[in-house]
């Protein structure tokens, strides 16, 4: 009996009992569409943190003041000695692996542009803290030293500065008020989005450090002459992210005066660290989705098995029939495992569609990145296809070592 043939008998046994098939199909159906809704959403996942490692930097460090203790008592972040200029010169002398080095001081105020105003972060930095953390200037251009260290009145602005302030018109040239000081637009930012906590990356107004510190910032950032705030700097792609830290580490011990075995008064995060943390998600995630399918598929499969056992029973007098008139047992074999991958492959399409249509519904409803993941698709219906093999092998055996005379007979 060829393939063709036996798939056309057991679509004919499935649908003289379609309820008691689609039933069976159920567990397959729950199974694959849950593994199809949970890979997508952990693929878009992965994928917008990998976006968003990409915008701040796999090769960053980042460098801010910590705490101190007084009296006994733990000051909290940002209370000890700020870093000031005089540490980026330290630096950059220091190591020759850094290739970009930049403060950054941050304040939240008003921009106004005509009748136009609007509320943002306005952040000094040095002129490499644009290819530090990864910037593209769209339009325009980036400050120069002269400038950074005058205290020029230029700014950068961002995609959204842009959007409330001008109505998308390009703003070059043009002269914006922050805390009521007159600023020229010299360049344009490209477009970054928002970050995982919604902030929007494009919210931003770049002055010189040496203008925020003196005309914007509060009180805190005047207090020390050249305070820079936090410092970025980027490492050469040559040099191992993790050496380069603790080198750096155990620089800032020194020149900070930092006794040994006392806790360090700033902090260092490595962005290559996340990398990292992701990777090991995705590896743990990874697991708990291959053990997920491999358990839906599993109490599918016994359903199978189960329903595929009820069948031969009641098909006992047909399976004696055929035996009788000529048909081999390699064909009632054959027939019946036909009709357990049948109902896997029926299972695992109608599970494909149910996940990819249930994907598309989270992603829109719930605003999470999802991500069609196609190779998955094809492992599934692969492994529900062998999941109709193994399970329906027993009945499917059972099935055609009956003894004919005996089938005849049954009642």
């Amino acid at each position: 009996m060829d393939i063709i043939k036996t798939t056309s008998i057991a679509l004919v046994a499935l649908r003289l009992n379609a309820m008691r098939s689609f039933l069976t199909m159920l567990g397959i159906i729950i199974g694959i569409a849950s593994v199809i809704v949970m890979v997508s959403v952990s693929s878009g996942s992965k994928q917008e943190i990998e976006a968003q490692i990409d915008r701040l930097g796999s090769n960053v460090l980042s460098i801010r003041p910590g705490a101190r203790m007084m009296g006994g008592r733990h000051g909290g972040s940002g209370t000890a000695a700020p870093l000031t200029e005089k540490h980026i010169k330290s630096l950059r002398n220091k190591f020759a692996f850094i290739e970009g080095i930049s403060g950054s001081i941050s304040a939240t105020v008003p921009a106004v542009y005509g009748n136009n105003n609007w509320t943002t972060s306005v952040i000094g930095i040095h002129a490499d803290y644009i290819s530090v953390r990864q910037w593209v200037i769209e339009e325009g251009r980036n400050f120069t030293e002269r400038e950074v260290k005058s205290g020029g009145k230029v700014a950068l602005v961002g995609q959204d500065i842009i959007d409330k302030l001008f109505d998308g018109a390009s703003p070059l040239g043009a002269r914006i008020r922050i805390k009521n000081i007159p600023f020229t637009v010299i360049g344009t930012l490209q477009a970054k989005g928002a970050s995982n906590w919604g902030r929007s990356y494009d919210d931003v107004i770049f002055i010189p450090i040496s203008t925020s510190r003196m005309r914007v910032s509060g009180r805190q950032a005047r207090s020390v002459p050249d305070n820079i705030g936090n410092l970025y700097l980027t490492v050469n792609l040559d040099r191992d992210i993790g050496i380069a830290e603790e080198d750096l580490r155990e620089f800032l011990r020194e020149i900070r005066k930092i006794a040994p075995g006392a806790q360090d008064d700033f902090n260092v995060a490595n962005f290559s660290e996340f990398i990292r943390a992701r990777n090991e998600t995705s590896a743990t995630l990874g697991l708990l989705l291959a053990a997920t399918a491999a358990i839906a598929l599993v109490v599918g499969g016994i359903g199978i098995m189960n329903i595929m056992l009820v069948s031969v029973t009641e098909r006992t007098r047909e399976i004696g029939l055929r035996l009788a008139v000529g048909a081999r047992r390699k064909d009632i074999l054959n027939q019946f495992l036909v009709e357990a991958v049948t109902l896997c492959l029926i299972g695992s399409l109608v599970g494909v569609a149910l996940g990819v249509g249930t994907g598309e519904l989270v992603k829109r409803l719930v605003d999470i990145p999802v991500l069609l993941n196609i190779p998955i698709i094809f492992i599934a219906i692969s492994s529900a296809a062998l999941v109709g093999i193994f399970f329906g092998f027993y009945p499917a055996r059972k099935a055609s070592r009956m003894n004919p005379i005996d089938a005849l007979r049954y009642e």
